[in-house]
């Protein structure tokens, strides 16, 4: 039998009650919830893979560097609900977190961060979702990275669904710099002093230039031409502010790297 819950916590700290049983079943749905997402995480981890032969193959280029992946711990997802103050319940949760999973691409230019989301956004079974570019308009404190939710079917037993995933496009000198900063907030418990703060922004602007003069090293190198079918990049581009137009206020993504279902896209919130 079922030990009674409380009628009414006054605190979510309170514990509930739940009969082994229970247990059992909010386990059960709790890793089906997860696993779907988890699947969702692997077609978009596929899909770079031949991306990424294929470059090799066809071109002998890699513009991926590294892959890393993601999906949200039960008690990540849960501290988040309760952050955010979302009703319990996984339609609710489902449909206002999207970044259970996460794919994180580091490419070698800033080109190949645009071109590598231009090439997913644009197939037909990839539905983008919400954008945010914070190559083109950083941080205040001087993060960038391409965000997208794209949303990818999947087929399981009972049939297909749509799994939205987080997929973030970034050069080796951005991902260096956010780790550094995500270490530093970590020591100081997000009360990072003044002076850090300074220095991180400083670090920044320098991992910018660095990537900038390194671009321009790679086009004097292997010309400017386009690369796998990808949009041709205009004189300037890859300087140090790319050509761009808003796709909504505080948020633009280079012309030459947006497919046109991109451009109506919602912006991601920060």
């Amino acid at each position: 039998m079922a030990t009674p819950r409380p009628e009414a916590a006054e605190s979510d700290d309170l514990p509930v009650m739940l009969s082994p049983s229970e247990l059992r079943t909010a386990r059960d749905e709790f890793q089906q919830f997860l696993m779907e997402y988890r699947f969702g995480m692997q077609e978009i981890e596929t899909k770079i893979s031949i991306l990424r032969d294929e470059f090799l193959q066809r071109h002998d280029y890699n513009p991926i560097e590294h892959v890393s992946s993601r999906v949200k711990s039960p008690d990540s997802l849960v501290e988040k609900v309760r952050r955010r103050g979302i009703p319990q319940d996984f339609a609710t949760v489902r449909e206002q977190i999207t970044d259970i999973a996460g794919v994180r691409i580091t490419c070698s230019f800033v080109t190949d961060a645009y071109r590598l989301f231009d090439l997913l956004a644009a197939q037909d079974d990839i539905e983008v979702l919400q954008v945010k570019d914070y190559i083109a308009a950083p941080k205040p404190n001087g993060y960038k990275s391409l965000h997208a939710i794209l949303q990818v079917p999947v087929f399981l037993s009972t049939g297909r669904i749509e799994v939205p995933v987080e997929v973030q496009f970034r050069t080796i000198a951005m991902d260096f710099w956010a780790s550094l900063e995500h270490k530093i907030y970590y020591k100081y418990d997000r009360q990072v002093p003044a002076e850090l703060l300074d220095d991180l922004k400083d670090a920044a602007d320098s991992a910018a230039e660095l990537d900038t003069r390194m671009e321009r090293l790679h086009r004097e190198i292997r010309g400017s031409g386009a690369i796998g079918g990808a949009r041709p990049i205009p004189d300037g581009a890859g300087d140090d502010v790319p050509a761009h137009t808003a796709v909504a206020e505080g948020t633009v993504i280079p012309t030459w790297a947006r497919p046109p279902e991109v451009r109506d896209a919602p912006v991601l919130d920060a």
